[in-house]
């Protein structure tokens, strides 16, 4: 019933067809060219409205003007569907979206609908994103946190041809998502360790480049949304930056280059696992060893007690292959790895809020069976860190002024 209303209320208004002639894009006059009904899916049920259609002889071009008004334009869903669509889609594979949709709002989109609306809407977000209409913040608290992490989702075949990889053959499955975290840590948990702000996370993720040549007139892709997610937080206005990453090169390459102010911050996990590889291989068929010599060395990395490590990890250097891994990579992070100095200023030494931020952003695309184009990832990538990081709401007044606008 209040979709009849609504159709009556549109249908009788014929206000968009008034003028004989609407100027067009090529400086030449659009002409009215009679009323065209389309059904569209509204968050109330199907809706057919009868539109006024104006089209331009000279180059070709044809527009519905209420279609624009009323944010529809080059679509058969309203902007309520289409936000709905794209918060299920988020959140759940395309099919269960779908399905969702239907159970729910009683709403019909089929997968593939809510695929192509999903990816297209998180690619509207991320130009939004490019383009800096969210508007930035002043720090949220003295001491600020960023944190860097990459992680493989799987692609279609067409998307890793040439490129190196993890498996027997030497090729890739996979393309790496980088993601951004931004979060602060005021609380203490009941040992007085710092830890994550509730509702203080944000994220920015892509499949794009961190490598660039002295030589180049711009930063890489992703340094530049570092950057940009960087400042929207207000990161470098804050008194103390923290940055947090494991050891990669890319990741310290970008951290100097973007806040070069930041405390750099080696994740303490990471450097746990690398000598539980060593102890590991010291003592392949005896556990208890290996954990009583892998915690060892973990207290002596904690307290400070860097030297001892190393001279520890030296003396198995030549016959431990993980031993010498681990000499050169804390040998290569040791500023990073005061760990006994940053405990003292109350800093956060773990970066399980990345860990954590890998899963929540990217586990979506690594359901079974998935394999995404580039697009179509980076699509669903720019939703879900828009909703996960509090923006959709942003995002949606931001289009339909922007839409408003163009229509008038």
């Amino acid at each position: 019933m209040a979709a009849r209303a609504v159709e009556r209320r549109l249908n009788a208004d014929r206000s968009d067809g008034t003028a004989r002639t609407q100027p067009c894009s090529c400086g030449r006059a659009a002409r009215f060219a009679g009323r065209h009904p389309k059904t569209f899916e509204t968050a109330l049920g199907p809706v057919t409205i009868e539109r006024a259609y104006y089209h331009c002889r000279p180059c070709g071009q044809g527009w519905f003007p209420r279609d624009q008004a009323l944010g529809m334009a080059g679509t058969s869903l309203s902007p309520a569907v289409t936000r709905m669509t794209g918060s299920a889609a988020a959140v759940a594979s395309f099919a269960t979206a779908a399905n969702l949709l239907h159970e729910l709002a009683a709403v019909r989109v089929n997968a593939k609908r809510v695929e192509r609306v999903a990816e297209a809407l998180g690619h509207e977000v991320a130009a939004a994103e490019q383009a800096a209409v969210f508007a930035p913040e002043p720090p949220a608290a003295p001491t600020m946190y960023l944190g860097v992490d990459g992680t493989g989702v799987p692609m279609r075949p067409p998307e890793v041809v040439g490129r190196p990889g993890k498996r027997s053959d030497g090729s890739a499955s996979t393309r790496e998502a980088k993601l951004v975290v931004i979060w602060t840590a005021e609380q203490c948990d009941q040992d007085g360790l710092p830890v994550c702000d509730e509702g203080s996370v944000t994220y920015s993720a892509a499949i794009d480049s961190a490598a660039a040549r002295d030589t180049d007139a711009t930063p890489a892709a992703f340094t530049l949304r570092l950057r940009r997610e960087a400042e929207r937080r207000g990161f470098p206005d804050a008194a103390c930056q923290v940055f947090l990453g494991d050891g990669a090169k890319w990741i310290w390459g970008a951290a100097t280059e973007m806040v070069p102010d930041a405390i750099q911050i080696v994740d303490f996990f990471h450097v746990s696992e690398k000598l539980w590889d060593v102890a590991r291989a010291l003592f392949p068929a005896d556990r208890d060893n290996a954990q009583a010599w892998a915690d060892a060395r973990c207290e002596e990395l904690k307290t400070g007690a860097l030297d001892g490590v190393l001279a520890t990890l030296r003396a198995h250097a030549d016959h431990c292959e993980e031993a010498a891994k681990a000499v050169h990579y804390i040998a290569t992070n040791r500023e990073r790895m005061r760990y006994a100095e940053f405990r003292a200023q109350g800093l956060q030494i773990g970066s399980g809020v990345v860990e954590g931020g890998c899963k929540t952003v990217v586990g979506r695309l690594k359901q079974s069976g998935m394999h995404w184009t580039k697009d179509g990832a980076e699509g669903i990538l720019a939703l879900r860190t828009c909703i996960l990081g509090g923006r959709y709401e942003d995002f949606w007044a931001w289009r339909t002024e922007s839409r408003v606008t163009a229509a008038a």
